[in-house]
């Protein structure tokens, strides 16, 4: 019997979450007792952080690919 869980998979999950965190997080810097001018620095200073996070990505996606197809390729030669 196969499940159903809505159409809603842990990818979708795990974005959500992650989405609510960032708005919350920019919710917060918004509401901090500090002035306009130091608010906006922040902001550009975890944007940036933010770009070269996302930066990283691509390369660490290309790194764990290659480690998954020799630890499968690996398995396949012990049987």
């Amino acid at each position: 019997m196969s499940q159903n869980n809505g159409g809603v998979g842990a990818g979708t999950v795990l974005f959500a979450f992650l989405a609510g965190a960032a708005v919350g997080g920019v919710v917060a810097l918004l509401y901090a007792p500090q002035s306009g001018k130091q608010t906006r620095q922040k902001l550009l200073e975890y944007g940036d952080d933010a770009r070269e996070a996302v930066g990283r990505v691509p390369h660490a996606m290309r790194e764990a690919e290659k480690a998954a197809v020799a630890t499968f390729n690996e398995t396949l030669k012990k049987g």
